[in-house]
């Protein structure tokens, strides 16, 4: 937990939660991406866009790119998330999988083991927000 509130920290551009409105697009060059946390494979980066990763109510954009497979894990938090790009199947522990599409909604309750692949020719964006502070705890468990 402790590396990836150190991750998050780093690439946080705008950690302090902000009296003045926000826009960000995904393309956006002023976007700092950093690695994700040790329990995902490479590849994985995330950026911070509002908030800060060790307090609640934090807003993050999550991306992998093509093919990439997200691991078991869970977060302590709920998430609320948005698929901003690509196409991204998403497994929660009993529950069937869904395949999310630009501009779908997902809802994640915490501590719910959960598992994705980005199964498009393109990267795969999220726009997440947690509520409580972030963190990913790997999960050994079936999914």
């Amino acid at each position: 937990m402790k590396a990836l509130i150190l991750a998050l920290i780093c690439f946080t551009q705008y950690a302090q939660a902000s009296e003045m409105p926000l826009t960000f697009r995904m393309d956006d060059k002023s976007i700092q991406w950093g690695p994700c946390p040790d329990i995902f494979p490479k590849g994985c980066e995330i950026s911070v866009l509002q908030g800060s990763p060790e307090k609640k109510n934090t807003d993050v954009f999550f991306k992998v790119p093509a093919g990439y497979s997200i691991p078991p894990h869970s977060h302590t938090s709920a998430e609320h998330m948005t698929l901003v790009s690509g196409v991204l199947e998403v497994k929660y522990k009993d529950a069937d999988k869904v395949v999310l599409r630009p501009g779908a909604y997902a809802f994640g309750p915490a501590k719910h083991p959960h598992e994705a692949n980005c199964t498009s020719k393109d990267s795969c964006v999220l726009f997440i927000s947690f509520d409580e502070p972030i963190d990913a705890k790997a999960y050994r468990g079936e999914i």
